[in-house]
């Protein structure tokens, strides 16, 4: 399995966006996926999870602001962050618990600040 995050950088609050996350090494539109992100200090926190259906969770943080998608045709999987605030910079990576192991993409760092 592997996961190759990207499409972080430096925002403004209030500006938005799109992470990609592309994934390799299991049968991609059979698969849940999860983002999590990781501030400095905190501990690693969902953010987003879309199961085989389409269905989506957010973190109660997140909620209206941000949305993941998927793409089967091109294994990938996407966060669209909108109306982003300083306590969103963190470091984004997505996961796939496959096997019953923990995979979790390179990481891509995600800073809001003015």
């Amino acid at each position: 399995v592997q996961l190759q995050a990207s499409g972080g950088g430096l925002v403004q609050p209030g500006g938005s966006l799109r992470l990609s996350c592309a994934a390799s090494g299991f049968i991609f539109r059979l698969n849940s996926l999860e983002w999590y992100r990781q501030a400095p200090g905190k501990e690693r926190e969902l953010v987003a999870r879309i199961t085989s259906t389409f269905k989506t969770n957010y973190g109660e943080s997140v909620k209206g602001r941000f949305t993941m998608s998927r793409d089967n045709a091109k294994n990938t999987v996407y966060l669209q962050m909108n109306n982003l605030k300083p306590e969103d910079t963190a470091v984004y990576y997505c996961h796939k618990k496959y096997d019953m192991i923990d995979y979790w993409g390179q990481g891509t760092q995600v800073t809001v600040s003015s």
